[in-house]
């Protein structure tokens, strides 16, 4: 690791956590006039997901931060009008048109790779170009199937083909359509002054950095490198000159680096009350979220049933600038259910109720039913909560 210059601020531990819920989006008021577009601009990556509880990952996050904006709307301000493209990021993300030319240096490893054993007949690769070329955009299916006879991984040539081209940046995914990808041809569905791959790779990871570090506000070496799964190294070797600034945070055992700007001012504002999707930037980082909320959070969806703690999609509740419980959601006809709810205690019972009743009115529900909490008294008085 390269060392580092003096730190330039110290900040207690709620300090830095109250830099972070800012910088997330969730201190101080929402700025409704971006929109979901601003939303996305601001965090610089929205991860998606195959999983839809109340709704899927991607529509979860600009909900937590500006309330019930239509679901329609969403997916609009994400992919009308090339404002966005899906590419590898923290994971598969939507990003910013405007980051497109600082994930060149993940097209060009990806194309010094080998093909993991994704082996393609002699033309494929081109033939599916030249199809989106005349035809597109089109899904894996109009370009010929995107499953062979085999197991859910045996892609066709022409998936294997396509999902190829859009990791070498030739081509783009410029919707999700039924939760399928729409793949078009990266010239034409990126502006030309984009449309590019000039940035040496230490100039892409020196800005994804400093994007990183603006997204969180303040975070460690593995916080910031993982916005992006960046590796340390390329860290290392980009943050003395990214703009960021090291910092010690009380109680934290690794060293820090914050935007300067969130250093400026003191964070204050209207703290936002609601349920967040498990793959929200404000938690997607298991370490870090125990480190500034002490709250330990995992998703289960993967894990044995007969395991689970807390539930399939277990969702944090946020209220106060605290994690302060969690709760399982799931949908019967127009009844949100509370299939399992977890609460740091009694004081989380009215935060909790707010959060449902607000996440049940804008997934179309009217009404919300408890079916199992720690204790039959915090159900008991979550339902009267509900009522009141």
């Amino acid at each position: 690791m390269t060392s580092s210059p003096p730190p330039a601020a110290e900040l207690s531990a709620d300090e830095a956590r109250r830099i972070a819920l800012r910088a997330q989006g969730f201190l101080g008021a929402a700025d409704r006039r971006g929109g979901v577009r601003g939303v996305l601009r601001h965090l610089g990556a929205v991860q998606l997901d195959t999983i839809s509880v109340l709704a899927r990952s991607h529509e979860l996050v600009p909900y937590a931060r500006l309330g019930a904006v239509g679901r329609a709307a969403v997916e609009e301000a994400y992919w009308g009008g090339g404002h966005s493209f899906e590419y590898w990021s923290h994971a598969a993300c939507v990003l910013p048109v405007e980051e497109w030319p600082h994930f060149a240096f993940r097209r060009r490893a990806y194309r010094s790779r080998p093909h993991w054993g994704h082996e393609l007949p002699d033309g494929a690769y081109e033939q599916v170009i030249k199809q989106l070329r005349a035809e597109g955009p089109l899904t894996a299916t109009d370009l010929g199937g995107a499953k062979n006879k085999g197991e859910w991984w045996d892609w066709s040539a022409s998936k294997v083909a396509v999902e190829r081209a859009l990791m070498y940046g030739e081509v783009v995914c410029t919707e999700r359509r039924g939760w399928k990808r729409i793949y078009d041809l990266a010239e034409r569905a990126i502006p030309d002054a984009l449309l590019h791959d000039d940035l040496a790779d230490d100039e892409c990871l020196r800005r994804l950095v400093r994007l990183a570090g603006q997204s969180l506000g303040v975070g460690t070496r593995a916080d910031i490198a993982d916005y992006h799964r960046l590796k340390g190294e390329q860290f290392d070797a980009v943050v003395a000159d990214s703009g960021l600034v090291p910092v010690t945070v009380q109680g934290w055992s690794k060293p820090a680096w914050a935007d300067p700007l969130a250093l400026a001012t003191e964070p204050r504002g209207r703290h936002r009350t609601t349920l967040l999707s498990p793959f929200d930037s404000l938690v997607w980082d298991r370490a870090r979220t125990e480190r500034i909320f002490g709250f330990a959070h995992r998703l289960e969806a993967y894990v044995p049933k007969p395991k689970r703690i807390h539930g399939y999609f277990a969702m944090p509740l946020l209220s106060g600038g605290r994690l302060l419980g969690r709760v399982d959601p799931a949908r019967e006809g127009r009844t949100l259910v509370a299939k399992q709810v977890s609460l740091s205690s009694p004081r989380a019972v009215r935060p909790m109720a707010q959060a449902l009743l607000e996440a049940a009115s804008w997934v179309g529900c009217d009404a919300v039913r408890v079916e199992r909490a720690g204790t039959p008294q915090e159900a008991a008085a979550l339902t009267e909560a509900l009522a009141t």
